[in-house]
Parts: structure tokens; sequence; C-alpha cells
């Protein structure tokens, strides 16, 4: 059957999101699971009275496309989302071990260390080691000095620890990014047929949000502007997505 005469064409969608920056090569790769995809057409009608009988109604109307959104939710937060919808910059420490860091003890304080979730924690007071019983307590963000430990406020500790592979996000250091997006879809309507959604260049805006404690699932919404892609010329061929399906 001819997919331009059929009528019978139901569609609902699952699948697949990669993504790469726009006009580098590099290969496209899975974003994770995508709660929502959605691109929203705008336009601009301008239309032309018909005075020329009673009742009104329109002479002529122009209709312009003034641009074309998109709205991603992403489920996954890993590194390359996270900087990419805080535009941010990504940055990941080796493990590793680190040996007589400076810090200040303050009673009933947390004393932050560079690295998460550390292990085989050592704290000096000068040359002499601090207990952890009764002095302070080992955090994944870092140590907690207790109320009634034997330090004094403003104590110069030596820490040494152990510490995993650790990832950091520098929020808001780096322009919006570009991004070229490619929907690998199957349409859960039509016997899982493929749905294909090519989409050239999109500029990503900001996460509205970071729903850091809420009760739910942590997602990062973002919205963007499909823009038109230089590299794409010729008769009938879109500068902005193209769709296909079997």
């Amino acid at each position: 059957m001819s997919l331009i005469t059929q009528i019978y064409k139901p569609m609902s969608n699952v699948g697949k999101v990669y993504a790469r920056p726009y006009g580098v090569a590099a290969p496209m790769a899975e974003i994770g699971n995508v709660l929502q995809l959605a691109l929203t057409h705008e336009e601009v009608v301008r239309k032309q009275e018909d005075w020329q009988h009673q009742g009104g109604g329109t002479h002529a109307q122009v209709r312009r496309v003034s641009g074309v959104s998109i709205a991603l939710t992403m489920a996954d937060l890993n590194l390359v989302n996270f900087a990419r919808a805080t535009y941010g910059t990504a940055s990941e420490s080796e493990a590793g071990t680190v040996t007589d860091a400076p810090h200040k003890a303050f009673k009933g304080g947390l004393i932050r260390l560079a690295h998460l979730d550390v292990s085989a924690v050592t704290v000096k007071k000068a040359s002499a080691t601090i207990p952890a019983q009764a002095n302070y307590e080992v955090r994944p963000e870092g140590i907690y000095v207790l109320p009634g430990t034997t330090l004094t406020d403003a104590d110069d500790l030596l820490i040494s620890y152990t510490h995993g592979i650790t990832g950091t996000i520098e929020a808001l250091t780096t322009s919006p990014p570009e991004l070229e997006l490619s929907f690998g879809g199957l349409n859960e309507a039509d016997s899982g047929k493929p749905v294909v959604v090519d989409i050239f260049k999109v500029g990503q805006g900001i996460a509205k949000n970071l729903a850091l404690m809420s009760g739910n699932f942590m997602g990062l919404e973002v919205e963007g502007e499909v823009l038109s892609d230089p590299t794409k010329s010729g008769i009938g061929l879109s500068r902005f997505y193209r769709v296909q399906f079997t």
C-alpha cells in the first residue's frame, strides 16, 4: 500500500532521543529516558477584512510561521544532560587520595570536602590525630563537627581521605548549547513501526527549575527554539526538521 494514500495511521510513540553539539563531528549519543519531547509551531496571521459585502468577513490572509519551539523533559540527570540544562561546565575527578587538606573546624558545623562519599578519613590537629568518636561524623557531603567536640572554633585541621570518581558541574559558566537532535521512535498504536524525527539545529534553554527536594523523581524540563540550519538547502528540503515513518 502506498503511504501517500494510506488513511489509517494512529500514532503513539515511545523511543530514544539522541543528541550532539551542532556542527561538531561527534557521535549522536543517547541522552537517556525522555518523558516528553514536543514541537510547537507558532504562527502569525495577518488578515484583510472584506468591506465589499454586509456582514464582514475575511477578504485575504497571510500566514507565516514565526517560530518552532521544543519542549524536553529528561529523566536521566547524567553529567552531560545536567551541564547542558544549567549552562554549566562539567568535569570529572578520578578516584584517588587527598593528604593533609587544610580546613577549619566549627562546632556544630559541616566541613565540605572537595569530593563526595569519602572513606579512610584521618583528621589531625597539628601532629595529633583527632578520634572520630565524640568529635565528628563522616557524611557523604563532608565531615560534621559535633557540638560537644573537644575541638574549639576555628581550629586548623589537616584532613586526609580516599575517594571515588566525583562529577562536578559549575553552573552558569557557558553559553546556551546548540544541539542536533534525533528521535528514534516506535509507534505503539501501529504495530511498533518506526517513526524518526531529525531536528537539525536546536538552541536549548536553561532548565525551568531544579526540584532538589520534592517527594518525587527529579527531572530536567527545558525548552528551546528550532533554528534554521544553513547547511540544508534544496527545493522541498526543510532547514528545520524532517519526519520519516513506515
